[in-house]
């Protein structure tokens, strides 16, 4: 156990801006407007050799036009109530510039009844005058207050080196495999459209009320890392969700929250090992949804398509679907069977495919949150596509099936060049990356590389996984050291 930090104070004292500080990295979004934290936001820090996780929570507090029965306002004070429960040390932020105000009195009370150590961060501290107004918050009731300055960095490593001192002594347990080797943690990006169901995903998956969730789009604002570990065949396996704001159409985001939020999942997706690509199953496909699987294949990402909210597919919704099939069927009496396949898991998924087909790669699995259908088997599909990604393959294994693949076919070229393979690595194993040595590096092109990619498919499996060719011309001469002397000794001799 290494011990657990949280960040807490009323909207816009600066919670976030320490968090990212701290965390020495940008990860929660900083911004001037009150309220723009909702969920909690998690990051594994080290200071001073001691490793912690560091919590940032919303703020406490109502803020302008928010009603005390405002759903999001609600769920945001109870993850704030839930970080407080699990921290060891509490860091309690107030704005220096403002003094004490009712509202820190109120969480100042909270912190009172939850039994842990509380630091206070008098915020905004830019200068030594500032300073002077640090010693009113001794009124709140805690005899540590720590004058600092998160954009500055000012007074954080006092901060900081006393927080530390809360924690409790680190237990290391390595996770191992059955044969003793290392399991890695795999990090799960869960994207899509707003309102598509990912926070409720990932609660249902960690069987948690992690995320906030809510019927009003545009609900999760920063990206949130929630780890979980599930066992499956003796072995615990470790992943990181990382639950990510909907990504709109570039026209419809209409601040620069939503910007961030929007920026923030589109790197999450970069530092995924697999991107979770949740449809909604009422809405089917829509133009957004290709423009997000776009940038999972830009980005070379691992993926699983998950179906979402499939419980909402009821019988009156298939009804629809068969009376639709009919009245097409005296138009287009050949796509007949192509429509009926519509009312099926299987053939929907075929579906699926067929419209993303740029990622054809990647399973489809159909799940419903709510319900906790097929969420089993989304788990399976998950550690299936983990074991695809660390699979290294053999290089001799590896350049026979290049060589026969090359001699089965050949590629098209307007020259006429015969296309020689020499020899191929495996240089990376996420995505899957092959560097290939030919005589010709142009005859190599993108038709014959969709050959090359589905014969090693077929090889070695891959499901899930995108798989990146690197071709590279040989050079057709490299001289010999003693080649190289030789030369150096002649043109010595002449001089």
């Amino acid at each position: 156990m290494s011990g657990i930090i949280a960040i807490v104070g009323r909207p816009n004292v600066g919670k976030s801006a320490l968090f990212n500080r701290v965390a020495g990295r940008r990860i929660a979004i900083v911004h001037d407007m009150p309220g723009v934290t909702r969920d909690r936001i998690s990051a594994e820090v080290e200071w001073q050799g001691r490793p912690f996780s560091l919590i940032d929570t919303g703020g406490i507090g109502l803020l302008r036009g928010e009603k005390s029965e405002d759903v999001i306002m609600t769920a945001a004070v109870d993850q704030v109530q839930v970080a407080m429960e699990s921290a060891d040390v509490i860091i309690f932020v107030v704005d220096v510039r403002e003094g004490v105000v009712p509202l820190d009195q109120e969480v100042a009370a909270r912190l009172r009844d939850c039994g842990r150590p509380v630091l206070i961060a008098a915020n905004k501290t830019d200068n030594q005058q500032q300073e002077e107004g640090v010693a009113e918050f001794a009124a709140l009731g805690f005899d540590d207050v720590f004058p600092v300055s998160a954009i500055q960095a000012r007074g954080v490593d006092d901060l900081m080196d006393k927080a530390v001192q809360f924690l409790p002594e680190v237990e290391e347990t390595p996770k191992e495999t059955e044969d003793g080797s290392s399991l890695a943690t795999i990090k799960l990006a869960v994207v899509g459209r707003p309102n598509v169901g990912k926070s409720s995903l990932i609660n249902a998956l960690t069987q948690s009320e992690r995320v906030i969730v809510s019927d009003i789009p545009g609900t999760t604002r920063d990206s949130v890392d929630v780890p979980f570990e599930v066992e499956a065949d003796g072995v615990r396996h470790s992943y990181l969700l990382i639950d990510t704001a909907g990504m709109r159409k570039a026209r419809r985001v209409n601040d620069s929250v939503e910007f961030f939020s929007v920026n923030r999942a589109e790197r999450s997706i970069e530092r995924s090992d697999i991107t979770i690509f949740v449809l909604d199953a009422d809405k089917g496909i829509v133009e957004q949804d290709k423009k997000i699987a776009d940038k999972i294949t830009e980005a070379n990402r691992a993926c699983i398509v998950v179906i979402n909210k499939w419980d909402l597919m009821t019988e009156d919704v298939l009804e629809a679907r068969e009376k639709e099939i009919e009245r097409r069927q005296s138009k287009r009496k050949a796509d007949r069977n192509r429509e009926e396949v519509m009312t099926t898991l299987s053939d929907f998924g075929q579906w699926v495919q067929e419209k993303l087909f740029f990622l054809h790669y990647a399973p489809v699995v159909f799940t419903s949150a709510t319900s906790g259908f097929h969420l089993d088997r989304l788990l399976e599909t998950i550690r299936y596509v983990a074991d695809q990604l660390r699979q290294q393959v053999p290089t001799a294994i590896l350049n026979r099936t290049l060589r026969d693949a090359v001699e089965r076919r050949q590629p098209v070229s307007a020259t006429g060049v015969h296309l020689k393979f020499f020899y191929a690595t495996q240089v990376r194993r996420s995505p899957p990356t092959f560097l290939l040595f030919l005589n010709r590096k142009e005859v190599f092109n993108e038709a014959y590389g969709k050959y090359i990619k589905k014969e090693l498919r077929k090889a070695f499996g891959y499901e899930g996984c995108p798989i990146v060719l690197v071709p590279r011309a040989r050079p057709k001469k490299v001289d010999s050291i003693r080649t190289v002397k030789t030369t150096r000794r002649k043109s010595v001799k002449r001089k």
